[in-house]
């Protein structure tokens, strides 16, 4: 067990600092003409923020006059990379067959129909489209023991000879042998496909536009990925109490693309980044995202920081199938958006394993409070979550002032109102342990009195003793280079997390990436080392990159923490 004497300043935002030392928080930076706080070491979380913010520079014009033939031959090489930056122009038919192949809707709106399983079952071909097996890139994901074989026309139709796939023989096909293939479920040679693949019940039209698409699926990239560029793209406040720690974001973002970009980009594309102010309520960001989705085309997202966003950003990713990798509060369950960090749940059960363990609580003892309705959805799940691990909690409970019952607290909600609960539950003489995550409430911990000593345990996804040499080593590079203040090193991890895992992850996925790749090359991370934090990873279903975080005990007065659980990895859910 060892103390920790500034971890109080990790999780503290601007607002709630004494004014002391919000003076010193907003004292004039020389350096970098931005306004920032002495060096001293501590940290604070992701509102906080001071850093210059970074603009792209644009490269001089050439002064050289140009002769006809130089100026055509300019035009069309130095145009290609301009082209290739929006997508695969369609035909009207090629439209409707794209349409098709994803959502599995005719160009007439009729209900198409598929044919499943040895037994033909019926289903609505919407239900099963192409896509759903064979990727929106055509390349097939294995799943369920089946291997779908990619849709590259140039592999299945061009040339001359026999192909080989799962085991079968056949020529090359044809227009014709295609929609046999699609319609009756058997390739040109007559080998009778996988009964897995559905067997749709197209008319000619459908299946002309089907196919015309097919032709061309090989050739349409996503957005965002050019012959020289893969673009990505973030949301940063530039004003209000965000501003500064979007600032910090950007810092380390920028910073971290230009080192890559340095060492050649990845697979010889440069790493552009776009960033967009959300602005002050959920009507601008919806507006600053989809902005960055259909004009700016970016290619995936990386640590925005919009959290009027939280509630909807799933359901607005979804139709564009963009990956986003970053700390989002209410990012789990969706499949396009990847957390480097724990969730609360996940920090929560961390604390609930101590409780068993080393305080001895019995699995009737534990409460899920909450303070917020927009916390009660999150206090369910927890209560979910605590009942498959043998707990037996009663309905979670909304704080409203009142004293709780039981030996031990779990609490969601706001920095004021645990301090509120903890003062409730002393005047009716009540010591019970409180239970809470780090980013949530420790804020409050300075401000409790001495009889909660010993008391109170928070949750904490990494501490110093995680960080090695190199990360350490890396941390203060980015500092130094940014002028970033070590109090804010939370924020900076956080980043650098992200940033850590997307490379990595477009490494894997190669040259001809698109957007479905790198979701399946996130999935497949594991064990990936930061230095900064407990090694990282996803796998499919699980879009967290720790599954658990540190149990950290608060002494008092002081306050003083000593950690007194390291971080294990929580079980799988049952």
């Amino acid at each position: 067990m060892r103390s920790l004497r500034h971890w109080p300043l990790w999780h503290l935002p601007l607002w709630e600092l004494p004014l002391w030392m919000r003076s010193l928080w907003e004292r004039p930076c020389v350096a970098k003409g931005a306004r920032s706080a002495p060096r001293f070491l501590g940290w604070c979380n992701y509102r906080w923020g001071c850093c210059a913010a970074l603009s792209r520079r644009k490269a001089a014009p050439t002064k050289t006059a140009p002769t006809g033939l130089a100026i055509w031959l300019a035009f069309v090489l130095g145009m290609a990379p301009f082209f290739s930056a929006f997508a695969l122009d369609l035909t009207e038919h090629e439209q409707a067959g794209k349409r098709l192949y994803r959502e599995g809707v005719s160009s007439s709106d009729a209900q198409l129909q598929a044919r499943v399983g040895a037994s033909d079952m019926t289903v609505p071909a919407s239900v099963l489209p192409c896509a759903s097996c064979h990727g929106n890139d055509g390349r097939g994901r294995a799943e369920g023991g089946v291997r779908p074989p990619s849709l590259d026309w140039q592999r299945l139709a061009q040339g001359q000879g026999e192909r080989e796939s799962n085991g079968r023989r056949y020529p090359a096909y044809t227009d014709s042998s295609l929609a046999r293939a699609i319609q009756q479920g058997v390739d040109p040679a007559g080998n009778r496909l996988d009964p897995a693949m559905p067997r749709f019940e197209l008319t000619l039209a459908d299946q002309r536009n089907l196919t015309a698409y097919l032709k061309r699926l090989g050739q349409e990239r996503d957005p965002g990925v050019e012959e020289g560029v893969l673009r990505l793209g973030t949301l940063l406040p530039a004003s209000g109490p965000l501003a500064k720690a979007g600032q910090v974001v950007r810092a380390v973002l920028e910073d971290g693309l230009t080192q890559l970009n340095q060492q050649g980009g990845i697979h010889g594309r440069r790493l552009e980044l776009v960033v967009l102010d959300p602005g002050p309520d959920p009507v601008s960001a919806e507006r600053a995202l989809q902005q960055l989705l259909e004009q700016e085309r970016v290619f995936a997202l990386i640590a925005p920081l919009a959290p009027m966003l939280d509630q909807r950003l799933a359901t607005l990713l979804a139709p564009h199938n963009v990956p986003l990798i970053g700390s989002t509060p209410r990012s789990g369950g969706s499949p396009q958006i990847f957390d480097p960090l724990p969730g609360l749940p996940a920090q929560l059960l961390s604390l609930a394993g101590h409780a068993r363990a080393a305080l001895g609580l019995a699995a009737g003892d534990l409460r899920v409070v909450y303070a917020g309705s927009e916390q009660a959805a999150l206090a369910e799940q927890v209560r979910e979550r605590l009942q498959q691990q043998g707990w037996v909690p009663p309905a979670a409970q909304a704080f409203a002032g009142q004293p709780v019952d039981g030996r031990g607290i779990v609490f969601l909600g706001r920095a004021q109102a645990f301090a509120e609960l903890a003062s409730a539950l002393q005047s009716a003489g009540r010591q019970p342990y409180l239970f809470a995550a780090s980013s949530q409430v420790a804020g409050a911990v300075a401000r409790l009195p001495e009889v909660w000593s010993q008391r109170v345990f928070l949750a904490y996804p990494y501490v110093p003793e995680d960080w090695t040499e190199q990360g350490l080593a890396t941390l203060a590079g980015l500092q130094q280079r940014q002028g970033l203040d070590p109090r804010q090193a939370s924020l900076q991890v956080n980043t650098l997390c992200a940033l850590r895992l997307l490379s990595e992850a477009l490494k894997q996925t190669g040259r001809d990436t698109s957007r479905e790749q790198l979701i399946v090359a996130l999935e497949g991370l594991h064990d990936v080392s930061t230095g900064l934090t407990p090694a990282l990873g996803f796998g499919p279903g699980r879009r967290q990159g720790m599954a658990g975080a540190h149990v950290v005990a608060v002494a008092l007065p002081g306050p003083r923490f000593t950690a007194v659980t390291p971080y294990r990895p929580l079980p799988e859910n049952p």
